[in-house]
């Protein structure tokens, strides 16, 4: 998938403290916006979509929480993908595949697969100051 993120037009972001009840409103926050977008709930990616994010905020909860108390959740969305990043200020940065953190079985490496079957992308991106970070899944719609 080619698409780039900062091509597509819409926008939405979401602030959540680092609590559990962050990983439901991000989810309930992510469905308000696939059908604002015109994206229908029945569609394939839409159910991945919603896993996707509460697995990554609740990764955000449990491992970041103490460095960073809020996480924000940024949605975009163009003619023909759905992306969205989980954003902590935590600066550990996991590797997607081959490492312990993503190891089969773990959340993370569900993600990147799901993610993969979808045809969709996963990347890691930095904070210029290297003290934070943003998981960015993109999926075709």
């Amino acid at each position: 998938m080619s698409i780039r993120v900062e091509a597509m037009p819409y926008r939405h972001v979401l602030d959540v403290p680092a609590v559990g009840a962050a990983v439901r409103i991000a989810r309930e926050t992510t469905e308000l916006v696939l059908v604002e977008c015109g994206v229908g709930l029945r569609h394939p990616s839409v159910g991945p979509a919603l896993l996707i994010v509460a697995e990554l905020v609740t990764n955000a909860v449990r491992h970041a929480a103490a460095s960073s108390p809020m996480i924000t959740v940024t949605y975009a969305h163009g003619p023909s993908a759905f992306a969205f990043a989980v954003h902590d200020r935590h600066p550990f940065r996991p590797a997607l595949l081959g490492a312990p953190s993503a190891t089969p079985g773990s959340g993370l490496a569900m993600v990147a697969e799901m993610t993969a079957e979808l045809g969709g992308t996963i990347v890691v991106r930095a904070d210029a100051d290297g003290r934070s970070k943003a998981i960015w899944i993109t999926l075709p719609l």
